[in-house]
């Protein structure tokens, strides 16, 4: 695990602006309960979801990033010329190659920019603004959009009660630049950690050790697998020592901060984490219960919506928390 303090370590970084976009297509328990052995109650009290968003089928991640990195441009009122860096985080690329960094480089009109993409499942927002704060703090970036982009629905398989239930689709992007003088925002620190791991959550096939072929796809191995409980107690565990250890770092305590932007997992585990670690539940931003989990651009999205309610307010600590597959886990801790 890496970890540690970072005030008083380079230039001071900002979050200039937000921005999230949702697909228009709802899709209700009740609807998932048509072709599925489910139900609505049985899917709330497990998950605490009652809805999420599929992207249509000629819709794919790169149109949800898109729009939302317009709105975080539009936020944070920058000049796409000015951007010089843009990574984005997504396990569900429109290609596996090129990039979808290089594409919404020239959809943006980003033309001073250099970036790529970022493959760390639900951690993966929380990895990419950690990657693209250090780089403006270390003065290599002065303008960087982050874009978390996922469309979730294309990977779960509709017949998994399991997962297709969990997961929705959905971006959020974020603006960070230096601190503008007389301004106290800043990133204080940072937690990242892996523990390789591919029984836990997994894509089992389409890569280079196992490629597709039509045996692997009729047995639905282009889809997630994910072990129930054995992601539970890894993600309880985790959140728990996220929220402790990222504040100690800091020399701050979890009653310190003014809210927490979690990755939108799952209800249950967001429940015992905070119970666990001292947190009242409604100093969370939650909004699975509309959302679901989609995945790295999870707690993009929470971010975004927290932000525009007025639920964060400049000076206000922040914390940032997700863990997924890998597997992985991170956070960040801001000076709003």
């Amino acid at each position: 695990m890496s970890e540690g303090p970072l005030a008083g370590k380079g230039i001071a970084v900002q979050v200039a602006g937000t921005g999230s976009h949702l697909p228009e297509r709802v899709v209700t328990n009740d609807d998932l309960s048509e072709t599925l052995d489910t139900s609505d109650e049985w899917i709330r009290t497990r998950t605490g979801i009652a809805e999420r968003r599929f992207a249509a089928e000629d819709e794919g991640s790169l149109a949800l990033g898109l729009a939302a990195a317009r709105e975080a441009l539009g936020a944070a009122e920058v000049d796409p010329g000015e951007v010089d860096l843009v990574l984005c985080a997504t396990m569900t690329p429109d290609y596996p190659m090129p990039t979808n960094a290089a594409l919404l480089q020239r959809e943006l009109g980003l033309e001073n920019a250099g970036g790529f993409d970022m493959n760390s499942a639900c951690t993966g927002f929380v990895f990419g603004f950690a990657t693209a704060a250090s780089y403006v703090r270390a003065g290599v970036s002065r303008c960087a959009l982050v874009v978390a982009t996922e469309k979730m629905s294309a990977l779960t398989n509709p017949e998994d009660r399991s997962t297709r239930v969990i997961f929705g689709d959905g971006a959020g992007a974020v603006v960070l630049r230096p601190t503008p003088e007389g301004e106290g925002s800043d990133v204080l620190a940072f937690r990242r950690g892996l523990r390789g791991d591919e029984r836990v959550l997994t894509i089992p096939a389409g890569g280079s050790l196992r490629p597709m072929t039509p045996e692997r796809l009729a047995a639905g191995e282009q889809y997630i697998r994910m072990k129930g409980r054995e992601t539970y107690k890894f993600a309880v565990r985790t959140f728990v020592s996220l929220i402790q250890g990222t504040c100690e770092d800091a020399g701050l305590s979890p009653a310190d901060l003014k809210v927490v932007v979690p990755h939108q997992v799952n209800m249950r585990i967001l429940e015992a984490a905070c119970q666990r670690s001292g947190i009242e539940l409604d100093h969370c931003y939650l909004n699975i219960d509309r959302v679901g989990n989609t995945s790295a651009a999870s707690a993009a999205i929470a971010l975004d919506e927290a932000a525009r309610k007025g639920r964060i307010e400049r000076g206000d600590l922040v914390l940032l928390a997700a863990f997924g597959g890998g597997l992985s886990w991170g956070s960040a801790l801001l000076r709003w």
